[in-house]
């Protein structure tokens, strides 16, 4: 029986771990690094080694309802798509909620997790913490969740780019990137057109002389704001995934691209990928194309070589006077402090069991949880994946053998590279409904539209045909939340709060509304 485990990281997916352990009647230690919880979330002015990072403006390209917690609500007041500081403080509003913050250890860094002699009937293990001063302590814990995320390690590929080492200005990677203050009046070279390429591409024309923004295989880029001003996010349904398991993918990917299209022709303003929309996550982006429509931001092809201040694409054109180059080249991936016989391979990826798993270890007491990439936010998935966890930790679901395990593994590699586009940095493509579903399924919390559709019609309308919000899966079930039912009915309420609010300012209207 799983006791004590330790949690490694206090961001989104630490937090939600740390809860689910507690649910499950679990004693969770969370070992954080730096001096706060957030993770990705917790601005930093100065990028911090082997953290993720992010840059000062940056706002979510999420709605607010289909990236909370299955049973704690973004408040209705807070905008649909948050600025970082606002995602930071309903982190701490969670923790404060539930209790978390006494179960986290800050300044404290974990430098190894073993298996302890007796592993095979135990399954336990040593872990060697090290504070900020630098008192080391040893640990014996009966499980590990590891919740620090694919965003820690930059990818520079430098050698790809002949003629770097004699560029005359200055360069560095997006993880470095905080703002657009060092871009004005020059001339910039963005490389990959990722979310984060896009944003900074568009954050900095603004100020620079001029950004090229160079794509290897161009990418689908989708607006935020989507029919009727409502978000795009709505369209991630169980109706619409229904649709995607009857139709044709090479119909349905006609017809997105048709619809893409018409609000601006991919191959026109130089987007257009060599890959189909539904075969690789779309940039959302709603000021790219205006940028690139008035010339502050030019689409160029990949780069054939550098040489001086002089930029040449793989087209022949040129770009002359680069003051800097920003490396939007994506990040490594590692778990420096896991033994080496806890990692299965497969291909060129980490093979994980349902995703969470490694399948080649006697006993099923270690779990990374967020490890994850999909056309969804991470919370709810993580959040998903602890609840996983811990029921396995705790015993209520026993997992396959380590041969059934593998072999789910590798079938979960050819599904991966038939369906999507991948590379070495993005192995981890999955899609959202099917992996939530799959994962509720064996936890025993996925909606039964059969018993929906006979005992409450309305819920049923809004399950079938509403966005997959996490409360979905807090309707039944263990981990039941009595709140569910109205979060679901609720969830447009918050979007048309927020929106009316612009509507009345400056009047003497007020809105006051409370969703609880």
């Amino acid at each position: 029986m799983v006791h004590k485990v330790a949690v490694i990281g206090a961001g989104p997916c630490g937090l939600t771990s740390v809860k689910a352990c507690l649910d499950e009647g679990m004693e969770p230690t969370c070992f954080e690094s730096s001096d706060d919880m957030g993770g990705l979330w917790k601005f930093k002015e100065v990028s911090e080694p082997n953290r993720a990072s992010i840059y000062r403006s940056l706002t979510i390209n999420v709605w607010k309802e289909m990236m909370c917690y299955s049973d704690y609500p973004i408040p209705a007041d807070y905008p649909n798509y948050m600025h970082h500081s606002k995602i930071l403080k309903y982190f701490r509003m969670y923790a404060d909620h539930f209790k978390l913050l006494q179960y986290i250890r800050f300044q404290t860094k974990v430098k190894s997790v073993k298996q302890r002699p007796d592993f095979s009937r135990t399954g336990q293990w040593d872990v060697v913490t090290e504070t900020r001063d630098g008192y080391e302590e040893n640990h014996i814990f009966d499980a590990i969740i590891c919740c620090t995320g694919h965003f820690n390690y930059p990818n520079l590929p430098l050698k790809d780019f002949p003629g770097i080492e004699t560029f005359e200005g200055k360069y560095f990677h997006s993880w470095d990137y905080k703002g657009p203050e060092d871009m004005h009046g020059k001339r910039v070279v963005v490389i990959g057109i990722g979310n984060s390429g896009g944003d900074i591409a568009v954050e900095g024309s603004r100020v620079a002389e001029q950004v090229y923004l160079s794509t290897r295989s161009g990418a689908w880029v989708i607006r935020q704001v989507s029919d009727n001003g409502l978000p795009v996010d709505r369209f991630n349904t169980r109706f619409v995934h229904i649709m995607f398991r009857l139709l044709p993918m090479r119909f349905l990917n006609w017809l997105g691209e048709k619809k893409l299209n018409s609000m601006y022709d991919h191959a026109m303003y130089g987007l257009k990928p060599k890959h189909r929309l539904f075969s690789q996550i779309p940039v959302i982006n709603d000021d790219l194309p205006f940028r690139i429509l008035s010339g502050s931001v030019i689409v160029k092809p990949n780069i054939k070589e550098i040489s001086g201040s002089t930029v040449v694409f793989d087209d022949g054109s040129t770009a002359e006077n680069v003051d800097l180059i920003v490396f939007a080249t994506g990040y490594n991936y590692d778990f420096p402090y896991l033994p080496k016989n806890a990692i299965y391979k497969s291909g060129h990826r980490i093979g994980l069991y349902k995703h969470v798993f490694p399948p080649n270890l006697e006993q099923p007491t270690l779990a990374i949880v967020g490890f994850i990439h999909s056309d969804g936010a991470i919370m709810p998935q993580a959040e998903m994946q602890a609840r996983f966890v811990t029921r396995v930790f705790k015993g209520d679901k026993k997992l396959p053998s380590n041969q059934a395990m593998i072999k789910a593994v590798e079938n979960d590699t050819k599904k991966i590279a038939k369906n999507y586009v991948v590379s070495k940095l993005t192995p981890l493509q999955v899609d959202l409904v099917e992996y939530m579903d799959d994962l509720a399924k064996d936890i025993g919390v996925q909606p039964n539209l059969l018993w929906l559709f006979l005992t409450d019609f309305p819920l049923f309308k809004k399950v079938l045909w509403g966005p997959v919000t996490a409360y979905q899966y807090r309707l039944m079930g263990p981990g039941k939340w009595e709140g569910a039912r109205k979060a679901i009915f609720t969830q447009y309420d918050p979007f048309i709060l927020h929106t009316l609010s612009f509507a009345v300012m400056g009047s003497s209207t007020y809105l006051v509304y409370v969703r609880q």
